[in-house]
């Protein structure tokens, strides 16, 4: 098997089978943003082959003056693949090829008390997951209206430089954006993209 970012060809299909398939029309950014973004140097999509068969998939956001810090946006398994540890192989993959270049993030949404039951079961699943990754929980932070744990693979000395980073990947006019949030705050919003009238989408 082999990680590797997709090329211009592969791009398409991927995003009208997979990531269409995987994540609601609420979760996912539309494809000429994903485009827009990678024409800037912030946003590359990565597949795991057997071969030319794709498996499985992770895309990352950064910020482009410094790469120090990169953000896990999507991370999936092709449907007929899951629950076979081939998102755990792609998040250790990519941990390697990072290593000594880039701290990589990864963001879990919490639950949320009062919510449905099913949907809190899936938030504490994917924690669990990141954590038998080998990733440590860091600090919360907030998008989307949501409260979101951030897992990194070791801890540094000094969060507040990643944090800083964390907080410049989305960009200045994020302002449902908090990086930190604290234990007793609530995550600012509504979301950017409801205050802009946006409901086809959403850019977590």
């Amino acid at each position: 098997m082999e990680l590797r970012r997709l090329t211009d060809r592969e791009l398409i299909p991927w995003y009208e089978q997979e990531l269409t398939e995987a994540f609601p029309p609420n979760e996912r950014k539309p494809f000429g943003d994903i485009l827009a973004l990678m024409d800037q140097g912030r946003y590359e999509v990565w597949g795991l082959f057997d071969g030319d068969t794709l498996l499985g998939y992770a895309t990352l956001w950064m910020e482009p003056a410094d790469k120090s810090c990169i953000l896990l946006d999507y991370l999936g398994v092709t449907a007929a693949r899951r629950n076979g540890g081939l998102g755990g192989q792609i998040v250790r993959m990519l941990v390697e090829q990072l290593a000594g270049k880039s701290l990589l993030l990864i963001e879990a949404e919490r639950p949320v008390e009062g919510d449905d039951l099913a949907e809190n079961a899936l938030r504490q699943r994917r924690l669990r997951f990141y954590e038998r990754c080998g990733f440590v929980p860091a600090y919360d932070m907030a998008t989307c209206g949501m409260r979101f744990t951030t897992f990194l693979p070791e801890l540094p000395a000094d969060l507040a430089p990643v944090m800083a980073l964390h907080r410049a990947i989305y960009g200045p006019d994020r302002t449902d954006v908090k990086v930190p949030l604290g234990p007793d705050e609530l995550p600012p919003g509504p979301p950017a993209w409801m205050e802009k009238g946006e409901t086809e989408w959403s850019v977590c």
